[in-house]
């Protein structure tokens, strides 16, 4: 935002509790509202793509990462409006109404039963639900990217210029703000999510969208309610857009001068000089020295921004007694702790050491997040030896059940299987699309498998042995859910429950039905009201065939006549081994995001902070960027092999950025400036004022802003978490 607000007539005193601005309180509630409705939202977005609308994993992860893309590309649109034209106080509220507006559309986006006409819990418009998804998620980009750099600036001008500790004090509140809605909403919104409602009770994204979408009305009201309190600054021209035309124009002119005939000029942005004056023209320079060496950063926000999709696998892993898009907590958690951690200990005593700079501290940042992917590849390495193994897309697989009351020899081409009766074979056959299976004499037969199916061939006894192939899931159950299904071999109707859920039979085999971890009770009933209650503990993301087999009897020791056959095995590697990849990168983000804005803002002038927001956000959406081209381009067969193709990048740029920071040379833009209004007296009182401390103009990615200069003075700047 521009400083050059800082140049106005004195403010006129507003209302004051322990020497605090009243209208504060106001914005740290809309504040701490917001923060909960976009981390919500964005808490349970990859899985609504995935089992709402039923995108596949790649397009979700690309969806996503568009989304989060360009909700940090529209900041700069929101800095320019507000400066340029409505005012900071105009452009948060209009922009808010948008973002409310996407919130509601979002939520109303996830109501199935709006189209679900024939109740099957899957939308029969899916083009209207997904029309309606793009929708809401623009308009929510556009609104929370569009505040983002208004809010925490239009806090600080609510301070007197005497009021410099209580302004300080109120960007540590507002960063706590910050991350308590971050936390708050990251732990209870996929609580929302698990619950179930509509006409089929499936996971209620309608309500995980919704109150976020309350809060975001709730924050708009409390914003406007505080109006009257609020210390309004006019729109004074916005300094960005004075930054670019500066720049094109040195640009422009170096081309129109080209020719070997005019004579060098020690920087090219000296080629200005006709039309601006040299104080702008050297605070240019000063920024862009710190844009340069923002060129590499984009790499680690392209490793940061995958958590969400990196760090949640519930139907590959073992899950905790939470919902696995709760492991997002880990990261405002550790960073509450981190922070204080890193400055009060880890820094101090690394300094006594040797002088660890900024730009080294940086470095180290971008290393843990490469190793926090690295981790993330041995973690999916693990995973990987504990799948199935399914067939390629040429093969099909097969597994036996023996129905018959006796023992069974089985051939399939030159396998020989023997079974017991009503047992099966303990693992799956491989077999090209076709194969020869020999039930006995005179009894062979060709069997055709689906090109990548599982099959389950059940051997039943009639005048001879035949033979019901049925197909098998091949693929894990999602979200760590269990695949249930019955072989009825009674030779009468049976109607089968669990958890007030009906198993469907087509044939003698039932349809799968998901359940969840936990002991499952299944109550099975014949027309006659004889009932059977059978109990069976289930992990996470196996898949379970139950045989009834033809000797069934109801009765006391009814359960005991009842096979199960595990067709795939539950889940074994727990989900608590993505904590060291949390820690690592959100070590990572701690000490690279802090510092780093901390460095910038040392190192650019005090009127051109706003600038070097815009470009730190930029980096975020080209990060966002890389990630969609990094994934299309790679195609890599395994996962892990991605993981450590990021790791890899970031480690080349790590190095990269190690190099320019050796070569670069701190400066200390307040003596530059000071400079330069001595040279010109006319500007001596201007420079005095944009000299002043601007804390909390602009915000940063994640975490507070911290110390602004630390080799000039002693302001201290906030980063807050966005």
């Amino acid at each position: 935002i521009s400083a050059d607000e800082d140049i106005k007539k004195p403010r006129k005193r507003n209302a004051t509790i322990c020497g605090y601005p009243l209208s504060i309180f106001f914005i740290i509630v809309n504040e701490f509202c917001e923060r909960f409705s976009y981390y919500g939202m964005r808490t349970v977005l990859v899985l609504y793509f995935k089992y709402f609308l039923l995108w596949d994993e790649d397009f979700a992860t690309t969806i996503y990462h568009t989304f989060v893309a360009l909700c940090y590309l529209t900041p700069i649109l929101g800095a320019i409006v507000a400066d340029s034209w409505l005012g900071k106080f105009k452009t948060i509220v209009y922009l808010s109404i948008v973002y409310a507006i996407g919130q509601v559309v979002m939520a109303v986006s996830a109501i199935s039963d709006i189209t679900d006409t024939d109740k099957n819990g899957t939308p029969d418009n899916m083009t209207f639900h997904i029309a309606l998804s793009m929708l809401g998620l623009i308009l929510i980009a556009l609104g929370t990217g569009g505040i983002k750099p208004c809010v925490s600036a239009f806090g600080g001008d609510q301070f007197q210029d005497h009021q410099e500790k209580q302004r300080s004090t109120f960007f540590s509140i507002f960063y706590l703000s910050i991350n308590a809605g971050s936390l708050i909403s990251t732990l209870t919104t996929p609580m929302l999510r698990a619950h179930k409602c509509g006409q089929t009770q499936q996971d209620c994204y309608p309500l995980a969208f919704g109150v976020p979408a309350a809060l975001m009305v709730v924050a708009l009201i409390v914003f406007i309610i505080g109006s009257p309190m609020y210390t309004k600054n006019p729109p004074e021209g916005n300094i960005m857009v004075k930054f670019g035309k500066c720049v094109g124009f040195a640009v422009k002119n170096r081309f129109r001068h080209r020719s070997s005939q005019y004579p060098k000029r020690e920087h090219w942005m000296d080629w200005a000089e006709e039309k601006y004056d040299k104080l702008l023209i050297a605070q240019v320079k000063m920024v862009l020295k710190v844009l340069f060496l923002y060129i590499p950063l984009p790499m680690f926000w392209a490793l940061f921004d995958q958590q969400v999709c990196v760090y949640t696998a519930p139907q590959q892993m073992g899950a905790l007694t939470i919902q696995p898009d709760q492991m997002q907590t880990v990261n405002p958690i550790l960073i509450l702790i981190l922070v204080p951690v890193m400055d009060s200990v880890v820094y101090p005593l690394i300094s006594k050491c040797f002088n660890f700079t900024p730009l080294k501290r940086m470095t180290v940042g971008m290393f843990f997040a490469a190793l926090a992917f690295v981790a993330a590849a041995l973690v999916q390495i693990q995973i990987d030896k504990t799948l199935p193994d399914f067939p390629s897309s040429t093969q099909g697989q097969v597994k036996f059940i023996n129905m018959v009351n006796s023992k069974l020899e089985i051939q399939a081409d030159n396998h020989k299987i023997n079974l017991g009766a009503f047992e099966a074979s303990e693992d799956y056959l491989t077999f090209n699309n076709k194969f020869f299976l020999f039930l006995g004499p005179k009894q062979n037969h060709s069997v055709t498998l689906d090109n990548g199916t599982r099959n389950t061939i059940a051997i039943t006894e009639g005048s001879q042995l035949e033979y019901e192939k049925f197909n098998d899931i091949t693929s894990k159950p999602e979200k760590g859910a269990n695949a249930i299904r019955f072989l009825n071999g009674f030779g009468s109707f049976l109607n089968i429950t669990v958890r007030d859920e009906v198993f469907n039979f087509t044939s003698n085999m039932s349809q799968y039905l998901n359940i969840s971890q936990g002991n499952a009770k299944f109550i099975i009933k014949d027309n006659n009201g004889n009932v059977c209650d059978y109990t069976q503990e289930l992990g996470f993301g196996s898949s379970y065939t139950l045989i009834i087999p033809p000797t069934f009897r109801f009765g006391d020791a009814c359960s005991e006549n009842i096979t199960s056959v595990m067709d795939m095995e539950p889940n074994s590697f727990h989900m608590a081994w993505q904590i060291p990849q949390y820690f690592l990168m959100t070590s990572g983000e701690v000490v690279f995001s802090v510092t780093g804005l901390e460095f910038s803002y040392s190192q650019a002038p005090s009127n051109m902070k706003a600038v070097l927001q815009a470009g730190w956000l930029l980096t975020v959406a080209v990060g966002n960027i890389i990630v969609l081209i990094v994934a299309e381009a790679a195609k890599l067969p395994d996962q892990w092999a991605e993981y450590i193709l990021f790791a890899s990048l970031l480690v080349l740029v790590c190095i990269i950025f190690a190099i320019m920071g050796y070569f670069y040379t701190y400066i200390d833009p307040a003596k530059i400036e000071a400079q330069f209004a001595e040279m010109d007296p006319e500007k001596k009182e201007k420079m005095k004022n944009l000299e002043m401390p601007r804390k909390g103009s602009v915000e940063g990615h994640k975490e507070e802003r911290r110390s602004s200069d630390s080799s000039c003075d002693d302001e201290e700047t906030r980063q807050t978490k966005i």
